[in-house]
């Protein structure tokens, strides 16, 4: 197909957006904020082009997202265009191929951000609002982390479960009385460090064995172990990674007896809002065995 002539609708958004045409040449995984494709350019770039059919704040925060990780080190791909329909990235291949070097490295990719001098002068949060998958993130800023944590995190995303049906009366009563804790069952917390939030596993490319780069973020700052019990959640890493990682920061005492499990409370009462599923008997299950703490 002549680049030129691709006239659908993701190709229009992304020429629109790039200054140039773009062909679009298949349909990638992903499309919780916006459908994902593979596009050429006219100057014959390889990219990523996510496409919302309605103009929306998402893909400019996901940029944001995108580009705050880069400043602080992190592989993303090149952020090349924005507008408020089309995200243009730079391709970066995926083979899905991983290996116990690959999770080291990974391992020390993350260390390096949760070391790094974070935005906010010490407190928790962001300068904007962002989003994690389709829902929003709110970030004012907090210099109590058990506050932020308590607040913008677990109360309103119980709260978002519990009015789409997907968390039951019960359930968020039982959630509730442990956001009631949260100060105590934290202590004293790590201090701040920016995350990348959603590091699950599908939002690591991998290539050749080695992680090629981080997607789909949902940044903010936070005690890091959030990020280190996402990661056991849903991250799919195993004994390389947390050894590579615990060489290099600290795995503080009481975080797999306590601190994991309410960390983990935030990505499943997510889950429960979007998909619902076991997710809501998940976070509650969990809830159940902090309150035994």
């Amino acid at each position: 197909m002549d680049r030129r002539n691709d006239r659908s609708p993701a190709a229009v958004a992304a020429s629109d957006s790039l200054g140039e045409p773009v062909e679009i040449t298949g349909a990638l995984h992903g499309g919780c904020v916006a459908a994902v494709y593979r596009g050429r350019s006219a100057s014959g770039r390889d990219l990523v082009v996510k496409h919302d059919d309605g103009p929306s704040a998402s893909l400019n925060i996901e940029a944001y997202m995108l580009e705050v990780l880069a400043s602080h080190g992190v592989r993303t791909p090149e952020v090349i265009a924005v507008s408020p329909n089309a995200l243009v990235l730079g391709y970066i291949a995926n083979d899905g191929r991983r290996s116990a070097k690959g999770e080291r490295v990974l391992a020390r990719w993350l260390a390096d951000l949760h070391r790094a001098p974070p935005p906010g002068d010490g407190r928790y949060g962001l300068d904007r609002d962002t989003l994690i998958g389709p829902l929003k993130q709110i970030n004012a800023w907090d210099s109590d982390w058990a506050r932020f944590l308590a607040e913008r995190r677990l109360r309103p995303m119980a709260a978002l479960a519990l009015d789409r049906g997907t968390l039951t009366n019960r359930e968020a009563e039982t959630i509730e009385r442990i956001i009631d804790r949260t100060d105590e069952l934290i202590g004293d917390p790590s201090g701040p460090s920016l995350v990348h939030g959603d590091l699950w596993s599908g939002n690591v490319l991998w290539n050749d064995g080695e992680p090629a780069a981080l997607i789909d973020p949902a940044v903010y700052v936070a005690d890091r172990e959030v990020e280190l019990a996402f990661i056991d959640l849903m991250g799919g890493v195993h004994e390389p990674f947390w050894t590579a990682y615990a060489e290099q920061v600290e795995i503080r005492p009481g975080f797999w007896e306590r601190r994991r499990d309410l960390y983990v409370l935030y990505p499943l009462l997510v889950h429960a809002a979007l998909f619902g599923g076991g997710y809501g008997a998940q976070a509650t299950a969990v809830a159940k065995r902090l309150a035994r703490i």
